[in-house]
């Protein structure tokens, strides 16, 4: 089973090299890209079996033993986002090729599109696996050097403008996780996780503080934490709708993901819980006001994604078993959801031509397949009972109430009134675009929708509700996940065995 580890990173990487060759027949890159990304899919099942039923799955790439190599490691929190992070990207590229995207044209040449898309997966999962701080960074900057490409595909004005800024920002927090990560090793002679688990806390209590928060800005730049979110909402909607649907999905949770394994695995105790609160109410309450403010569809999901990273973040901050256990959760919910949401946008756009709210209406009575694939994820996001979306929440809050406190009380409000407000947007949005008489793009005549492009995006509403009625042994494994996130020993003995040396 060791042998499976890599495979998540190394077959998306050779699948791209060999759509470069195959650059000039399109159909055999596509061919390549799908086999690649269901092969992805497949291991990462396997993993997720294998780290439930056994323990953390690692290889030491190349022979090099810990802590002097490089280790993959998949646990149970590892390869359950290898698995639900395969699944989106191979229904975000069928999606994409039932758009035709990556035909030979001036908007997306087949020469870049799909290696680019299969370089972006491959950063996906070399994070979630990475066991030491620099694999993390190679695999943050595979992700980020692939999504430059892809956010300015095309080359419009628009995509190169809010392009800039994605660039500008994502490098920024890379010189800060680089200057954390020399840090790291200046005061600890490693960078490998499980070994840092033990030597972090012989340092003294200022020097760790300050290795954490220089941790926490990098990854909560990355995450689009408040007030480090600012420039999410105008870089991701001029993209193409299946790169801003990946996007939306997958890179800010990668994010999240660095935030539960430091915070959890080097940094345990609670030290800047009260900040993470503070951080997680505003994230929530703002970015919701800035969703019902929108009248743009793709503005609108975009501060969506943003408040309710808010949620994972209140779960890592209170940072008991049942918290960290509703955090994943809601992260393997939030990834599947948003995804499923910006790929609903760009139906709408792909049908309408807009998606402006004041250009829409009737959506529902033209195209009523398209209005049930916006409600089911929408009242899924808002949580509204018996989705994973309230299930989540309730998690999350309920843990919070356990907790009590000052703070804890506030966030659980603030997550409530969040949900609420969600509620109202979502609802706000059926009202305009789809239940309305038809306004200016939807009086025009419509584009039939591909068949792919709504197989892609039905099987993706699929999964959120399979989430739902597997909720009960999804909740099982998140919890057997935070509850060896919080012991540390299975990570630390699994990569050094005998513990940390």
């Amino acid at each position: 089973m060791r042998s499976l580890v890599p495979l998540p990173v190394v077959v998306p990487l050779l699948g791209a090299a060999l759509t470069l060759i195959l650059a000039n027949w399109p159909r055999a890159q596509r061919t390549v890209s799908v086999v690649a990304l269901t092969a992805n899919l497949l291991v990462a099942v396997l993993l997720l079996v294998e780290a439930y039923r056994y323990d953390p799955v690692v290889v030491q790439v190349g022979g090099w033993p810990a802590p002097v190599g490089i280790v993959l490691v998949a646990d149970q929190l590892a390869a359950l986002m290898l698995v639900v992070s395969s699944a989106v990207t191979l229904c975000v590229l069928l999606y994409s090729i039932g758009q035709g995207r990556g035909e030979t044209s001036e908007s997306a040449p087949v020469s870049i599109y799909h290696p680019t898309y299969l370089v972006l997966a491959a950063g996906i999962t070399n994070a979630f696996l990475a066991g030491d701080l620099f694999n993390l960074f190679v695999g943050f900057e595979m992700l980020l050097a692939a999504s430059f490409v892809l956010i300015t595909l095309g080359g419009t004005e628009a995509r190169i403008r809010t392009g800039s800024t994605y660039v500008v920002v994502s490098i920024l927090s890379s010189l800060i996780f680089l200057a954390a990560v020399g840090l790291v090793y200046a005061a600890t002679g490693t960078l490998n996780m499980a070994q840092l688990a033990a030597r972090l806390d012989a340092l003294p209590d200022g020097v760790r503080l300050g290795l954490q928060l220089m941790l926490l800005l990098a990854f909560g730049i990355k995450a689009a934490v408040f007030p480090l979110s600012a420039w999410l909402p105008d870089s991701y909607p001029t993209a193409p709708a299946p790169v801003t649907a990946v996007f939306a999905g997958l890179l800010t949770k990668v994010g999240v993901y660095a935030i539960i394994r430091t915070e959890t695995l080097l940094f345990p105790g609670g030290d800047v819980s009260g900040l993470l609160m503070v951080v997680a109410g505003l994230t929530m309450v703002i970015g919701v006001l800035g969703a019902v403010a929108q009248s743009d569809l793709k503005r609108l999901f975009s501060f969506t994604l943003v408040s309710h990273i808010g949620y994972m973040i209140f779960g890592v901050a209170l940072s008991t078993a049942a918290a960290l256990s509703g955090a994943i959760f809601y992260v393997v919910h939030h990834i599947t959801v948003q995804t499923t949401l910006f790929l609903v946008a760009g139906l709408v756009e792909e049908r309408a031509g807009s998606t402006d709210l004041r250009r829409l209406g009737g959506l529902a009575r033209i195209t009523p397949l398209l209005a049930v694939l916006f409600f089911v994820p929408a009242m899924n996001l808002a949580g509204i009972p018996p989705f994973s979306g309230f299930l989540g929440k309730l998690g999350l809050l309920q843990a919070g109430v356990a907790v009590g406190g000052p703070l804890p009380w506030v966030l659980v409000a603030a997550g409530t009134l969040t949900s609420l407000l969600t509620l109202y947007a979502a609802s706000r949005v059926w009202a305009i675009a789809f239940w309305r008489a038809p306004q200016l793009a939807t009086a025009e005549p419509m584009v039939r929708l591909p068949h792919l492009m709504v197989g892609a995006t039905v099987a993706l509403v699929a999964l959120g509700l399979v989430l739902t009625l597997a909720a009960g042994p999804l909740f099982r494994v998140t919890a057997d996940a935070a509850a060896d996130l919080r012991q540390r020993t299975p990570y630390v003995e699994a990569v050094l065995p005998g513990g940390a040396r």
